[in-house]
């Protein structure tokens, strides 16, 4: 049955679940019907003119050439470059000018990335936007308030709650890292859980190249093998060891998706004054030339495997040392990078909901409030991070996800840009009411009051009086209580029998095939 189709629902549970829906779409909040991936209907907000790019793209070219970079303990990756041109001396690849770029000519500048419900698909690229979850961390905020940890059980509550929120696209990747599984054994879970516990489309293990392989046996199973290989159903992100090296676990896992032509996410990880320069023009061009090397080694791969051109960019505090988030050099990297990766042509992925916060605080609030909607305006097409973030990405918060999954919702409002029709224009509610009068009875107000703004379900707008008659409650505890809520509701979408059967049979078969490991 599918999900919301419980056994022995009747006429009136069937029409319960309707309103419940429709009031979830009117407020934002949830679970309810799935927003669509975003189309944006707004311009992107752009940092640099045409000789700001230039003298970026320059740079770069100059780094490739002159100083180069590092593909490490990768016989075969370097075997190729020298193939396609380049100067291999040791593990160090020089570029001749122009060079990644012809390659890049191969890789689609928009495609589709599928789940294994058709109708949760979403395309990366052009004038879309994706929210995917927070991505990473080893500890978890949880619902009674400790930090711990992260178990399976989370994982799996993530992937959930990713699902059930209306505005998150994709239920992500590696949410939190579940450490009660041995390392070399936990991708099997996290890849299942993905695949049982929501039907949007998700990311696969990166960690070791034969992880990467049993992401693609397992989508398989899902897809079929000829639909794998020649469609994307799964995004994978691939991070520089910044400054100027891709390592062996890092290769090897791009390679694995290349050739099975699926999704391989090119991103830098940038900590500004400590992995690049500390300025932002020095900063985009080393992002630019670390994205151009990486993103082109997929086309050696598989010509036409989609790339995206990615970067995480924060800044460090020159006291501590301590990432920082929400400050204005990093959004304007992140707006600079989106500009660049629009003339290379392949889709863009950057920011996400950040903050350096240990709690759901102000702070917490006012970093990612920054982050988010410079993601949006940016132009981003995959957006990893957009919801769960906490402390700096150590922490995969229940609270803040929800929080998060509220903000997203208003991102897609305004992604909608402004409304130019007919009943949009207003012109007969503003005969009607004239001047001195009020808007709140008129037949206008009245047919559109439902849809005409976006209606937070965890902001408090009511009286002082109300709220102190409700608990005086605070935004973290609204949060804490709807979570609650979303997970006691959760009910799993279809999956085959026989394909569940077969993932379960696969994950067993290949966890007895080694000894656990811990490290």
């Amino acid at each position: 049955m599918a999900a919301g189709q419980g056994e022995g629902g009747g006429r009136r549970s069937r029409e319960g679940r309707g309103a419940a829906a429709r009031r979830a779409s009117r407020t934002g909040g949830g679970p309810g019907p799935s927003l669509p991936y975003i189309t944006r209907k707004i311009k992107e907000y752009e940092v640099l003119d045409e000789d700001g790019l230039a003298l970026i793209e320059a740079n770069a070219d100059l780094i490739l050439e002159e100083i180069g970079i590092e593909f490490r303990e990768d016989p075969e990756a370097l075997q190729l470059w020298r193939e396609a041109g380049a100067d291999v001396r040791g593990e160090r690849v020089h570029f001749p000018k122009g060079l990644c770029r012809e390659l890049l000519k191969t890789a689609p500048s928009s495609f589709t990335w599928h789940a294994r419900n058709p109708e949760r698909n979403v395309q990366i690229g052009g004038k879309a936007t994706v929210f995917a979850p927070v991505y990473g961390p080893p500890f978890v905020r949880d619902l009674e308030g400790n930090r711990r940890y992260a178990t399976i059980e989370d994982f799996r509550n993530f992937v959930k709650l990713a699902y059930m929120a209306p505005s998150i696209h994709s239920s992500g990747g590696t949410v939190c890292e579940p450490v009660d599984v041995p390392v070399n054994k936990r991708h099997l879970d996290m890849v299942y859980s993905h695949i049982k516990y929501s039907d949007k489309p998700f990311m696969g293990s990166v960690t070791a190249p034969e992880r990467a392989e049993d992401t693609i046996a397992m989508a398989k199973l899902v897809f079929g093998d000829e639909f794998v290989e020649n469609n994307c159903v799964t995004l994978n992100l691939i991070n520089a060891n910044s400054p100027m090296v891709f390592d062996e676990t890092m290769v090897g896992a791009l390679k694995v998706y290349a050739r099975h032509n699926q999704a391989c996410v090119v991103s830098p990880f940038i900590l500004s004054g400590a992995m690049s320069p500390v300025t932002v023009a020095g900063t985009l061009t080393q992002i630019l030339a670390e994205v151009l090397a990486g993103a082109a080694f997929t086309q050696l791969i598989r010509k036409g495997a989609p790339v995206l051109f990615g970067t995480f960019a924060a800044s460090i505090s020159m006291q501590s040392g301590a990432p920082t988030f929400g400050s204005p050099e990093p959004s304007l990297v992140s707006y600079g990078a989106a500009q660049l990766a629009r003339r290379l042509g392949i889709p863009f992925r950057t920011g996400g909901s950040l903050c350096g916060s240990k709690v759901p605080d102000a702070q917490a609030a006012h970093e990612s409030a920054n982050t988010i909607n410079m993601t949006l305006l940016a132009g981003t097409n995959f957006v990893l991070h957009a919801a769960g973030w906490l402390e700096g990405g150590l922490v995969s918060s229940y609270e803040k996800f929800m929080i998060d999954q509220d903000q997203l919702g208003m991102m897609q409002k305004l992604a909608e840009g402004v409304d130019l029709s007919e009943n949009a224009q207003a012109l007969d509610a503003i005969r009607e009411v004239g001047p001195g009068s009020h808007y709140l009875g008129c037949a206008h107000t009245q047919a559109n009051f439902q849809t005409a703004f976006y209606r937070s379900p965890l902001a408090d707008n009511n009286s002082f009086e109300q709220w102190e008659i409700e608990g005086q409650k605070r935004i973290e505890e609204r949060a804490n209580a709807l979570c609650r809520t979303w997970l006691e509701s959760f009910e799993a979408p279809y999956l085959d029998p026989a394909i569940d059967d077969a993932l379960l049979a696969y994950v067993a078969n290949r966890k007895n095939s080694m000894p656990d490991a811990f490290t």
